[in-house]
């Protein structure tokens, strides 16, 4: 048990030596992110979203506990981390909701790119309005952008109004506007590492599932093959638990600057993986709004590709 131990301690100091290599598991990372949509598409077949929450992030915040000790981050957290953690979780929960129906009656490649660009434009928008953010002439020239790429990717040009507002749009669109809410309130957490903030999360979280919303009897565990644990486990500890962690690590070892770039990999994978495992047919107004909306982001976060 200590060499494994040994072994792990020895990986993160690894990691804080040699920049490159967070590199490569960053890629990894948001790869493992843009795969979600695909893994939640499969798991619709056998499980709600209220099942899924309480199944993916059981696993995740049990897989955690090693990292947390590894990474030597206290457990310890105050009342207002708390508190935050509570009231984050409790959108958390409908945002899983509807990022789950989004997939399960539409399609893994339009979600992962509809809600993964549009998160950031929104998130934008509520800073702007709540005064954190200051608008420039470049932002709303961003906006416009960013607004024909989404109706691209909806196909507005060539569709009715009817076949754009199926329900699985909507709920696409509700997760795109809960998830930046979802962020502003964790962000007001600054007193304990992300990390661990993630972990009380993921614990809440599955709490107030089970306690409200999960109905243990109507589960169909004799369903449940080796497609539905291979696309539970890569969603709970590919998906979450190192997607997540190399993320919080490469914040801390590169800046936020850096790290952000390689966020613009999660649509491509999503729609990417979306056409090799579901089939999908990609089309060309969903590449075309996704790189609309890219360039949209590069230019309000003042993103540098390149560098």
């Amino acid at each position: 048990m200590c060499k494994k131990w040994h072994r792990w301690d020895y990986l993160f100091k690894l990691l804080e030596k040699h920049k490159n290599l967070i590199y490569i598991l960053l890629f990894f990372g948001m790869i493992g992110w843009g795969a979600s949509w695909v893994n939640a598409k499969f798991l619709s077949h056998y499980i709600d979203a209220y099942d899924m929450i309480l199944f993916r992030f059981g696993i995740t915040a049990f897989t955690m506990i090693p990292i947390i000790l590894v990474l030597k981050k206290s457990f310890k957290i105050d009342i207002k981390s708390f508190g935050v953690a509570f009231l984050a979780s409790v959108v958390f929960i409908t945002y899983m909701k509807y990022y789950f129906m989004g997939t399960k009656y539409g399609t893994a490649s339009l979600g992962g790119a509809f809600v993964t660009t549009l998160v950031p434009i929104i998130t934008f928008l509520l800073l702007a309005i709540l005064g954190e953010k200051k608008m420039r002439k470049k932002d709303y020239f961003a906006l416009f952008l960013g607004a024909i790429g989404v109706l691209t990717m909806l196909n507005i040009w060539n569709s009715s109004l009817k076949d754009i507002l199926v329900v699985q749009n909507l709920y696409f669109l509700l997760a795109s506007f809960l998830w930046p809410i979802f962020t502003i309130i964790s962000s007001k957490s600054k007193t304990i590492s992300p990390i661990v903030f993630s972990f009380y999360l993921y614990i809440i979280t599955i709490t107030l599932d089970s306690i409200f919303f999960v109905d243990f009897r109507s589960i169909a565990y004799e369903s449940f093959d080796t497609t539905f644990w291979i696309n539970l486990l890569i969603l709970s500890v590919v998906s979450s638990t190192f997607s997540n962690t190399v993320y919080f690590i490469g914040i801390e070892r590169l800046g936020a600057g850096s790290v952000s770039t390689f966020i613009f990999l999660v649509p491509f994978s999503a729609i990417i993986l979306s056409a090799i495992f579901l089939k999908e047919q990609i089309s060309l107004s969903i590449i075309l709004g996704t790189i609309l909306t890219i360039y949209a982001i590069k230019i309000l976060n003042n993103i540098r590709f390149f560098k």
